[in-house]
């Protein structure tokens, strides 16, 4: 390639090395420069990711907190076998009608539902018949304490009479799933290996 420049003229030399930076300066516009934007946006991808990261590492590092708040919900509260949660909120409901002076009137069967991972919920439909002070204190005794009973749908209507409210009730109680059954599962897989 020496000899080849060597063998040239002045003027044909200029005019090589033109040709050969105009060649340069093309590639670039051509290949280079549309990727100068691409170091800011990877700085921009690597401070997301390090900020992800560092969002993840903060969660992991309070697993233990959210554990130890796990056991403490999971023992407060009162524990009801499931074969006697329907029972229990049946007597609970009917205790507190008639400490309140509420007369039910037609209950509906109650339903379970348990999708929730620790709570079982039991549904009851109910309709009363009341004075307005003594529906507020029914409703009111029912949902106080540990009893975990709360109105979901509340209908209100007066009687024929207008004397009374009749009251179309929808109650939940939520009991507490065994907290015993997930580790006795594990263990009766660990000992079927």
């Amino acid at each position: 390639m020496k000899k080849y420049f060597s063998q040239l003229r002045p003027l044909e030399r200029r005019l090589a090395v033109g040709g050969f930076v105009a060649l340069i300066v093309v590639l670039n516009w051509w290949w280079v420069w549309p990727h100068f934007s691409d170091w800011g946006r990877l700085k921009y991808r690597l401070k997301t990711a390090n900020d992800t990261l560092k969002l993840y590492q903060a969660t992991v590092a309070q697993i233990p907190d959210y554990q130890a708040k796990v056991k403490t919900f999971e023992s407060q509260g009162e524990f009801v076998a499931p074969e006697d949660q329907a029972i229990n909120f049946t007597r609970a409901i009917q205790s507190q009608s008639t400490a309140s002076g509420v007369g039910i009137v037609n209950t509906s069967r109650q339903l379970t539902r348990t999708n929730d991972a620790f709570f079982v919920e039991q549904i009851q439909n109910i309709n009363v018949t009341a004075t307005d002070d003594q529906l507020v204190d029914f409703l009111y005794k029912l949902g106080s304490g540990v009893s975990m009973i709360r109105v979901r749908d509340l209908e209100l209507q007066p009687d024929a009479a207008h004397q009374h409210l009749t009251a179309n009730i929808k109650l939940v109680a939520s009991y507490q799933k065994n907290p015993a059954a997930p580790a006795d599962s594990k263990s009766a897989t660990a000992k079927a290996k």
